[in-house]
């Protein structure tokens, strides 16, 4: 099991039986799905929608994605350009299953989300990592990235807004990673954009098919409705890419899980659609919350928190922490969720200690209650 996942059940364990828990473990919005994403599963169950999908997408929702990446990212392209998965996950499986053969190298920069290395390694490839310090602002170096390519090298995953860390990566940084991949031609580029709804400032998120579009051609670009419009359940991932490689994606999928239900399908498409507002408020309170659990966590001796500009969490050391009772963040998460019943999961999880993922897609309430808890607990080492 992940150890996220690992996590959010040892704190739903607690929680039946009888500790008050605060779980900071999932990244999974603390909002309802808009009104009309339901109503528009609800009415095409109703009509009768409920035969087997196309396993790329339904048409009306390929022509609601490819328009959500023409305005959005400015990619253009058409049907043949656009997969729907059951989430992102999915998507990212298909691509790696596509991409990655036994012994090639896939490179991910740490602090990653878990589920990129366990998939290239399913496909028989080999993670290749690098880290992206703190004091960058967990921004990948191009330099880190070339020194990391290598013959057997096939893809280098990117992730902006950034899960873990909330790192966002700027056009001038990825167009300086584009002039390193434009040297190394046999290397796919993935593009795992799915929050690139929530950047904190309000500013459109940078992708490098848009920054670099000579690239394109090599270049996956995957977003989806889970984060964006509260919609984890829904399991609806897409991806813009080259038509070859969507192909290849397709075929994959046909004979995994299929197409995605024509119910998820429908809601993807109202939020896809319909009223955005929603969208920004999400956006606005995750600003709000990161700035404020950043800086109360910051106020806690022997904890360092950088505050991100994207996405829900935090990624604080906890170096300063260590050395006592704990030898590692594993360790300290652990201790944490026993004795003080709050929830985070370990950085060794993401590749890079020693930190701790915290979810701040909770209520004001819970994340100040969180953070009296860690600063009691920091006090008993």
């Amino acid at each position: 099991m992940a150890a996220t996942m690992a996590a959010a059940a040892r704190a739903r364990a607690l929680r039946a039986a009888g500790h008050d828990v605060i779980s900071l473990t999932l990244g999974e919005p603390d909002f309802a799905t808009p009104p009309h994403a339901i109503a528009a599963a609800h009415q095409a169950a109703l009509r009768g929608d409920t035969r087997y999908p196309p396993v790329s997408g339904t048409p009306a929702l390929i022509d609601a994605v490819l328009a959500k990446f023409r305005r959005d990212s400015g990619l253009g392209g058409d049907a043949r350009n656009i997969i729907v998965g059951n989430g992102a996950r999915q998507i990212i499986y298909d691509a790696l299953t596509a991409m990655l053969d036994e012994g090639s190298e896939i490179i991910v920069p740490a602090p990653y989300w878990n589920a990129y290395p366990l998939i290239a390694r399913m496909a028989g490839a080999v993670p290749v990592f690098f880290d992206c310090a703190m004091q960058d602002g967990f921004v990948p170096r191009p330099d880190a990235i070339e020194a990391a390519i290598t013959p057997r090298t096939r893809a280098l995953v990117l992730n902006s807004p950034n899960n873990p860390t909330g790192a966002v990566y700027s056009a001038a940084h990825l167009a300086d990673i584009a002039a390193v991949m434009r040297r190394h031609p046999h290397v796919w580029i993935l593009s795992d954009d799915m929050y690139e709804h929530l950047i904190h400032d309000g500013s459109k998120a940078a992708t490098i098919a848009a920054v670099a579009p000579d690239l394109a051609e090599r270049v996956l670009t995957i977003s989806g409705v889970s984060k964006t419009y509260a919609m984890t359940g829904w399991r609806v991932g897409f991806a813009h890419g080259p038509a070859p490689l969507i192909a290849a994606m397709a075929k994959i999928q046909g004979q995994t899980t299929g197409g995605v239900s024509p119910l998820a399908q429908a809601a993807a498409l109202a939020a896809l659609t319909g009223p955005q507002e929603s969208v920004a408020a999400m956006c606005a309170t995750y600003a709000r919350r990161s700035a404020r659990t950043a800086a109360a966590l910051n106020a806690i001796p022997g904890i360092a928190c950088h505050r991100p500009d994207g996405a829900f969490y935090l990624y604080p050391n906890v170096a300063g922490c260590l050395g006592r009772r704990f030898a590692t963040d594993t360790a300290f998460a652990a201790a944490l969720l026993e004795e003080a019943h709050v929830g985070t999961v370990a950085g060794t999880a993401f590749g890079l200690s020693p930190h701790l993922r915290l979810s701040t897609a909770a209520s004001d309430d819970a994340l100040e209650e969180a953070c009296r808890r860690i600063a009691a607990f920091c006090r008993t080492l």
